[in-house]
């Protein structure tokens, strides 16, 4: 066994010997250029840009990949491997050099068309706000998407807005009508994803809330003459129309959920009369308080009447699709010569006049 081991020991021996040999007596010279040098791509369809290069050819030791955009040293790569590289949306013109052990060199040109997949399953929601006139809440959702921009189709506005997927995209039209509504869905796809329907602004008529809650106030420091919280004055007449019904101004009570306010449409001047052997001495009381709620009017205009000597008004500026909480000192009539020991009416002027509704609730006068 041991000279068996021997002789097989030498056999290997000599043949390393001898392959050494022929390497050394390669001629570099007379190895040609590389041929039929080609490549595979595999692009990624996930919207990554990912393309994988495999090249091949005849003769090749290593390859440079020259990928076409901004990067500028090559890729090398031996024979049977594979390199990826990143590209963003686009045609691509890669170049691959076959190098043999000498130097020599071949190359091709490849076309790599990188095209990503636009937004799908596009969904868009959209609404009337529940609280605000002519105001619409927009949301939007698709696959692949990164963020949306929304066209709101009003004239003279042509700069859209743009939100991301999970947020409310919202828009107050100055007019209540219909408009076309325009929502691109866009990802890292030069082509988007597009998305149009006609939308019906509308005016919200009524508070889709109540006024808010007066305070617990002893009964000697309030005379009320509208709210469900205090003890009211008897006998009011909340209608007495003093000739306004002919431009269409009208009241009513509106019934929100069991919550009762006055409502006076198209109100020109309308008011509050109370029973005729009435009147009220507001001389000890700080403020008038009431709750307005409007979708239409900018102001509204406040009068106490006095048997004695007439009317005095006081302005205030309305908020439209919210509660407007008004506090007028007595101080403010009263300080134009008016006499409050005898006050019998209240009056009501909307402005812009006999166009609007307003929605007022907690009328009383108080004192702390």
């Amino acid at each position: 066994m041991k000279k068996i081991h021997i002789i097989l020991s030498l056999f290997i021996l000599a043949s390393l010997i001898s392959c050494t040999k022929e390497s050394i007596d390669i001629n570099l010279d007379a190895i040609s250029a590389p041929k039929n040098i080609a490549i595979s791509t595999k692009i990624t369809q996930d919207n990554s840009g990912n393309v994988t290069f495999t090249p091949s050819g005849e003769g090749v030791s290593q390859y440079e990949i020259y990928f076409g955009d901004e990067t500028v040293s090559p890729a090398i790569v031996s024979p049977g491997e594979t390199v990826t590289h990143q590209y963003t949306e686009a045609l691509w013109h890669a170049k691959i050099v076959g190098v043999t052990l000498n130097g020599k060199k071949t190359e091709i040109i490849q076309d790599v068309l990188v095209t990503f997949r636009s937004p799908e399953n596009l969904v868009v929601v959209i609404k009337n706000d529940p609280k605000i006139s002519k105001k619409v809440n927009i949301t939007a959702n698709a696959d692949l998407a990164l963020f949306y921009t929304v066209y709101f189709g009003e004239p003279g506005q042509t700069d859209p807005i743009q939100f991301n997927t999970g947020e409310t995209v919202s828009y107050t039209y100055q007019n209540a009508g219909t408009y076309t509504i325009r929502v691109v869905a866009k990802g890292v796809a030069i082509k988007t994803t597009d998305y149009s329907a006609d939308f019906k602004a509308i005016i919200i008529a009524n508070p889709t809330s109540s006024a808010p809650i007066p305070a617990n106030r002893l009964r000697s420091n309030v005379i009320s003459i509208y709210s469900s919280k205090y003890f009211n004055v008897a006998g009011t007449d909340y209608f007495p129309d003093w000739g306004q019904g002919g431009q269409g101004s009208s009241s009513a009570e509106f019934n929100l959920n069991g919550d009762k306010m006055l409502q006076y449409i198209n109100l020109s001047y309308q008011g509050i009369a109370l029973a005729n052997t009435v009147t009220i001495d507001v001389s000890k009381m700080l403020y008038l308080h009431f709750d307005v709620w409007t979708a239409d009017l900018t102001q509204i205009e406040t009068s106490l009447i006095s048997k004695t000597n007439g009317e005095k008004p006081f302005t205030n500026n309305l908020t439209a699709n919210q509660w407007t909480s008004i506090e007028i000192p007595i101080t403010a009539f009263t300080s134009q010569g008016m006499t409050v020991a005898d006050i019998y009416q209240l009056k009501f002027v909307g402005t812009p006049s006999a166009v609007g509704t307003v929605f007022i609730d907690n009328i009383y006068f108080y004192k702390n």
